[in-house]
Order: C-alpha cells, then structure tokens, then sequence
C-alpha cells in the first residue's frame, strides 16, 4: 500500500485536487475523497463540479442511493460505498484507516504538519506501507523530498 504525503506550500487543495481526481479517474480507479467538516465537502463537491470549464469529475456525495455507480465520492468516514481503492485524506487529518486502500493521499498544509509528522512516522517501518513525501517548489511543480 502506498501513502503519498502532500505538503501544500504554494498552491492550495482546491488546485491540486482536481489534477489527483483525473489521473485517479483515467486509469480507471475510483476515489473516495474525505473530509470531517460538512462544509468542507460541500466546497469540494462544488470544486468538482467547476474546477474546468472544458470538463468537470463525475462524482456524488456518499451516503445517497447511487454510491456504487460514482468514480468519485465525497464523505465523511472511511467508507468507500463505490468500490474505491484510492483515497484521499482531504482536510489534513491522519486517518490509519487509509492502510485499508492501495493508496492515499494525505493532503496538508503548514497548520497540519506537526501532525503530518507524527503520521509519517507512525508509519516508517510499517510492513506493507510504502511512504512517499511530496513538497511543492517556488513553481508549485512537486519535488519527492523523501
């Protein structure tokens, strides 16, 4: 199982996530994109929705009765009611969980690196789990740190 952490330094979620959800979405996974607070997932289901103007990510929020049939869902737990391998830890906040999907994606900016941190090495030596730690450069372009 892989975890890739992304440290957000230049550009915000809202800018990186649509590119994750499309690259997820056109190799033929599906996505389970998590978030504690309510509000923060109505933002991100607006996001999808908008993000392009030449295209949007199909995508539902969890909890209604079409679950199975979405790429992409949008929930508050841990629980991928369309299949989803892939999963992405939307509001900063660890969730060990995510060792139940083949990969995640562990979103955080500087408010949430000390517990960033703490996940990270929570993790070293964990059989099965790869760890991956992504910061973005000056250009926003991402740079493997560790």
């Amino acid at each position: 199982m892989q975890v890739d952490f992304y440290h957000l330094t230049q550009l915000p979620l809202e800018r990186v996530l649509p590119r994750i959800a499309e690259r997820v979405v056109e190799s033929g996974g599906r996505l389970l994109i998590v978030a504690g607070d309510a509000s923060e997932r109505t933002k991100l289901d607006q996001l999808l929705w908008t993000y392009s103007a030449e295209s949007f990510l199909p995508h539902g929020q969890a909890g209604g009765p079409d679950d199975d049939r979405q790429p992409i869902l949008i929930g508050e737990a841990m629980e991928a009611g369309n299949g989803a391998r892939n999963v992405v830890l939307a509001d900063g906040v660890w969730r060990d969980d995510a060792l139940g999907f083949e990969r995640a994606f562990h979103f955080f900016d500087e408010d949430k690196i000390v517990e960033a941190r703490l996940a990270w090495k929570g993790l070293a030596g964990r059989e099965g789990v790869e760890r991956n730690y992504w910061k973005q450069n000056e250009q926003g372009r991402w740079e493997k740190v560790a």
